[in-house]
């Protein structure tokens, strides 16, 4: 094995075969090591889990693709011997999208024919779901890690076991924030495709040539700089559950290809002269009125209802009751110990000005607040003064709520913004001008930079494009 060369295997079979291409239909993360424990091939379980492809990982130190806390101490690969045998171990890895995830890694050495080591194989098995079950988090208010008390979260945690034990694709509703992602994982996390990979896709992060390869892959060849076949998500999932958020901004012509997919579980990859078959559950999520926008003919009706197979909707924080102060503690409690602050809770004017303000990003806006209070306060409680000098200065009367149309959908501003633009972030009268004014500000602070902007305003690049073509703002 080399790392110029594709891993292949022989003497099992009337001719060579690739690792990869093996080990790809085994349901866990694997990775092929060379002696000096860099990156020969990842299969596709590793790189759904770690983020990465296999041709980025290619010749890269295992430590720095996996980042196993493991590896800070005594690297377990090097502890092996020709008679040792494997090791299996629990520690936590750091994906690319910096989420720590509890593993159980095993390590086996790979010897040639005189027994000696000419490399490792390591294993990943992903504990998210089995850490969650051992902590006991299956409480009448919750399921998995989202909380809630109110009816509406009530019925939807009482349905969601058997859902997740169907194929079925769903459609998940809601306005931005309310966590829409976190439900989707929830979901496959509870299924019986749990081991396999949990996929997710912006459709409206990319444009429609780039989302198309992206989402079916393509052959070698297919269009000036495919120097190579490229499986896409829908083959990274294969086993699992692909997330289509922004399934509404999914132009009409992939929409096609996605209800080809959804009817007869084929893909067919860019450049290619026949179809992939692939086993794939479609978990679809949306902040869009999607029967206007087919009845405008901007979304296939035909998709819809191939989608809409199990519809569920996430009420917005306003409409939540008492799931806001269940919600302003569970945060509270997490964030006091990831960051190891000694803050035993809010002041009750604090939490009257938490309590009072209406959310318009929902639930990622609550969480981000009381970020925010956690990192000023060094004391034991936090009070008004802690909290984002927007709160601090507009009347504790609840603003009328938002109406839930697809251009009023907004996401929370991150707390260093929020701190800074008081005046346009209060709740005003009129909140679209007010959300006008934030990204105007937000790209006025970083000086044009529209990745830093959306940092600043604790969004996705695609959310700000979005809104600053709706808001007619040239960026």
């Amino acid at each position: 094995m080399t790392i110029d060369q594709p891993a292949r295997i022989t003497g099992l079979f009337r001719g060579a075969v690739e690792a990869v291409a093996l080990l790809d239909e085994i349901p866990l993360g694997l990775a092929l090591l060379d002696s000096e424990l860099r990156v020969i091939a990842l299969n596709r379980g590793a790189e759904a889990l770690l983020g990465i492809t296999r041709r980025q990982a290619r010749g890269i130190p295992c430590r720095h693709v996996l980042r196993n806390n493991l590896c800070l101490h005594n690297c377990p690969a090097r502890r092996l011997t020709p008679e040792a045998q494997p090791l299996c171990l629990e520690g936590n890895i750091i994906n690319r999208e910096r989420q720590k995830i509890p593993v159980r890694v095993s390590f086996a050495a790979v010897l040639d024919l005189d027994g000696q080591p000419v490399g490792y194989l390591e294993a990943l098995e992903d504990l998210r779901l089995l850490q969650q079950l051992g902590a006991g988090k299956a409480r009448s208010y919750s399921f998995a890690t989202i909380i809630g008390h109110c009816a509406e979260m009530q019925r939807i945690f009482q349905i969601l076991p058997g859902i997740a034990q169907t194929d079925s694709s769903v459609l998940i509703t809601g306005e931005t924030g309310t966590g829409k992602d976190v439900l989707a994982e929830a979901i496959h996390q509870a299924s019986a495709r749990a081991k396999g990979p949990f996929v997710k896709v912006n459709c409206g992060a990319l444009p429609e040539t780039l989302l198309e390869s992206e989402l079916f892959g393509h052959r070698k060849g297919a269009f000036t700089g495919a120097v190579e076949h490229k499986p896409g998500r829908f083959r990274l999932a294969h086993n699992g559950s692909l997330f289509l958020t922004e399934v509404g901004d999914l132009p009409l012509t992939l929409q096609v290809k996605l209800l080809s997919f959804l009817d007869d579980k084929v893909i067919y990859p860019l450049g290619g002269s026949s179809g992939v078959q692939v086993d794939v559950r479609v978990i679809a999520a949306t902040h869009r009125n999607l029967e206007q926008m087919a009845r405008d003919g901007r979304f296939r009706e035909d998709l819809l209802f191939r989608l809409n197979v199990v519809r569920l909707h996430l009420p917005p924080l306003r409409e939540r009751g008492e799931d806001l102060r269940l919600l302003l503690d569970h945060f509270l409690r997490t964030l006091t110990t990831e960051f190891q602050r000694p803050i035993k809770g809010f002041s009750e004017a604090a939490m009257n000005r938490l309590l009072a303000y209406p959310y318009p990003g929902n639930v990622r806006e609550l969480r981000n607040l009381v970020e925010y209070a956690v990192n000023i306060c060094h004391e034991d409680t936090i009070e008004v003064q802690h909290l984002p000098v927007f709160l601090t200065t507009t009347p504790t009367n609840p603003a009328p709520a938002a109406t839930s149309t697809e251009s009023a959908s907004n996401t929370a501003p991150a707390a260093e913004l929020n701190h800074a633009a008081a005046p346009a972030t209060a709740p005003a009268r009129n909140w679209p001008e007010a959300e006008r004014r934030l990204i105007l500000d937000a790209l006025t602070r970083a000086g044009g930079r529209r990745d830093r902007a959306a940092q600043l305003l604790g969004w996705g690049r695609s959310t700000l494009w979005r809104k600053m073509k709706h808001h007619e703002i040239d960026g």
